[in-house]
């Protein structure tokens, strides 16, 4: 337990620390429409490297909408448990502590819409300006719902084969999202980067949460 919330901690300082390092290492007007990147020799090199696939970039859209589906599913298992044991106080802890954790995302989403640290590479067709780009919020949703995914297969699977299968298959779709995101050319190297450790600060968190909740139970 320890050390998942040790873990938690040094995923978020690396997380703070990428952001200081991007916002003045390196810092080029190599954007769109002229805007500031940092790290931007890597970034550009790895950009120019993949170029824009948006073939990719709607494989990726797709696995996030399966991340928002698993979601749901972990709503819906905590209504049907509010509904039988008519209290919020009887529902698994680890149902509401991903439900926490899904709010908690949530609103880092929002707060890096209003706080930019990097704008995307490319102007997307829908879009008539730079968006922001850090973290790859897209990295993060998927890779904190398939890490939750695998807590929760921890918790209520019991069958070995299928609780490995359930991992293996949670692993391979943020692996892919990740690499397909970076591929797609919509994000900067440093924008996965980002939502890389972000995610892991918030799964490791949820894990030793859950830890912990399990053992006060």
């Amino acid at each position: 337990m320890k050390n998942k919330f040790a873990l938690s901690g040094i995923s978020g300082l690396m997380f703070i620390l990428w952001i200081v390092i991007i916002k003045n290492v390196d810092v080029a007007a190599i954007g769109p429409d002229g805007t500031s990147v940092g790290l931007s020799g890597i970034n550009e090199a790895v950009h120019d490297l993949f170029g824009v696939n948006m073939i990719w970039y709607k494989i990726t859209v797709c696995l996030g909408i399966f991340a928002f589906a698993c979601v749901g599913a972990v709503a819906f298992i905590g209504l049907l448990q509010l509904m039988k044991r008519k209290s919020i106080a009887k529902v698994d802890k680890c149902i509401i502590a991903a439900g926490g954790l899904y709010v908690v995302t949530a609103c880092i989403y929002a707060l890096f819409e209003k706080i930019i640290i990097n704008y995307r590479p490319v102007i997307m067709p829908d879009a008539d300006e730079p968006e922001a780009s850090f973290p790859s919020t897209h990295t993060m949703i998927i890779c904190v719902v398939m890490g939750s995914i695998v807590v929760l297969a921890g918790q209520y699977i019991k069958d070995k084969n299928l609780k490995r299968l359930t991992v293996i298959i949670s692993i391979a779709i943020a692996v892919v999202t990740v690499g397909g995101r970076l591929i797609s050319g919509v994000h900067w190297l440093s924008d996965i980067i980002g939502g890389i450790l972000v995610s892991l600060f918030l799964v490791f968190l949820y894990a030793g949460i859950v830890e912990k909740a399990n053992k006060q139970s």
